[in-house]
């Protein structure tokens, strides 16, 4: 009887680590995905139980800070490439950016309720100061478009729950623009407080101090204080680099300075193990680099593959950039061509171009129009380049060694009563599953 009662204390001593696990597991994959969490948010629960292990393992391995208080969740991620255009929100260019700066900038001097026209009314006095005049940046809300940039912004607030709609329509406001087009918020202090990830804010600099360039001004937000020691710098080095596996779709060698290249040979084997434990991802090593692959796909904002036009049309390219990729590395083996050969985006455009024929019928009405093609591309074309599977430079395309995962190798037909299988298509490619 006692061996019996052992063996079952074991068995849930071992039933009670793993759901620990998974837990932790499931609250850092919110949190990367979801850095600022309202409390409304379905792992919100999770995070707060596995808050000190989270604290621990952030600051430990990527030196970012978490905050965790009842009223919501702030993970302060900085990115490791402050030069990557690669970034942001969808559909937001700098004048949005400029817009939602603003409109926090008017929340925090708000009431707890705000409506939307007073909203934009606050923003315009914050629009015409002289120093945005002299950027060329104007707001007027006159336009129907203009008030359908304020409302996106709006929107954007509502997700990160800096905003809670409590009455109103925001598409009323956009089309009508009169005064009972409007629509009611609460604002929430604690989520607007987070919205900025800094290490430093903008407004502590005296004005004789502040930075000039914006090269400076990133810098001077994220730089962090670094230990005059080589186990600082070594610290350094690691977070960096786990900033980029975990924000980045992969890290290639070749594009480390000497000092980072060289701890990351070194020690990329044991520092994708304790990523991947801990977020649940599956490490690809070679020599070109390493990348952190979701197999569920839930741990990323740009997806390939996807359903739709675009995902279907960026998978074409993808094949077909990596087809002449893998044909110029057979071709000349020892060729020192940049990123291994390029490709001319005329060349991609003519190329949907002629798969219209074949394809097209699985596309939207407007994808099939005469000219479409040009603006398929530049979807494609952009998507590979956020996934970091091509360089771009001006109007020619490099393909990046991990892209050699989208090409097909030819198919070898078996008999299926000496193989009980099915044909195949091998992917020889030096960066993805063989």
């Amino acid at each position: 009887m006692a061996a019996i009662v052992g063996r079952d204390s074991r068995s849930i001593g071992q039933q009670q680590r793993r759901f620990q696990n998974e837990e932790f597991r499931s609250a850092v994959r919110a949190l990367l995905m979801t850095p600022l969490m309202s409390p409304d948010h379905d792992d919100f629960p999770t995070v707060r139980r596995q808050a000190d292990a989270l604290r621990d393992w952030f600051g430990r391995e990527t030196g970012w800070a978490l905050q965790i208080e009842h009223e919501g969740a702030r993970l302060f991620k900085r990115p490791a490439d402050l030069t990557s255009t690669m970034r942001g929100l969808p559909f937001y260019d700098r004048r949005r950016y400029v817009l939602l700066c603003l409109a926090c900038a008017v929340l925090e001097r708000a009431d707890p309720q705000i409506t939307l026209r007073l909203l934009g009314e606050r923003l315009l006095q914050f629009a015409a100061e002289p120093t945005l005049a002299a950027s060329g940046f104007s707001f007027t809300l006159g336009a129907p478009h203009e008030r359908r940039e304020l409302v996106a912004v709006c929107r954007t607030l509502l997700d990160l729950g800096v905003l809670q709609r409590v009455a109103g329509d925001e598409d009323a406001f956009v089309h009508a623009g009169g005064d009972q087009a409007d629509a009611l918020y609460d604002v929430q202090r604690r989520a607007l407080a987070g919205m900025l990830a800094a290490v430093r804010g903008p407004s502590t600099f005296r004005p004789e101090d502040a930075p000039v360039t914006l090269d400076q001004r990133l810098h001077a937000l994220v730089d962090e204080h670094v230990a005059d020691s080589d186990e600082g710098r070594r610290a350094v080095l690691r977070r960096q680099l786990a900033r980029r596996l975990l924000d980045d779709a992969v890290v290639y060698t070749d594009t480390l300075d000497a000092e980072s290249r060289a701890y990351f040979v070194n020690q990329r084997g044991a520092m994708a193990a304790r990523l991947c434990d801990a977020t649940g991802l599956v490490s690809e090593q070679r020599a070109e680099g390493l990348a952190l692959v979701d197999e569920a796909g839930s741990l990323t904002d740009v997806a390939m593959p996807a359903e739709g036009t675009d995902a279907h049309v960026t998978l074409l390219v993808a094949e077909f950039l990596a087809t002449v990729y893998r044909q110029r590395q057979t071709d000349a083996p020892g060729a020192t061509q940049p990123f291994g050969g390029l490709t001319r985006e005329q060349d991609v455009v003519d190329y949907l171009r002629e798969s219209k024929p074949r394809y097209g019928k699985y596309w939207r009405k407007s994808a099939r129009e005469p000219g479409a093609e040009r603006e398929l591309a530049e979807i494609a074309i952009e998507r590979l380049e956020k996934l970091q599977l091509i360089v771009r430079d001006a109007d020619t395309v490099y393909p990046r060694p991990a892209l050699a995962r989208f090409a097909l190798g030819e198919a070898e037909v078996r008999d299926f009563r000496e193989t009980h299988g099915v044909p195949t298509a091998a992917a020889d490619n030096p960066f993805g599953p063989t």
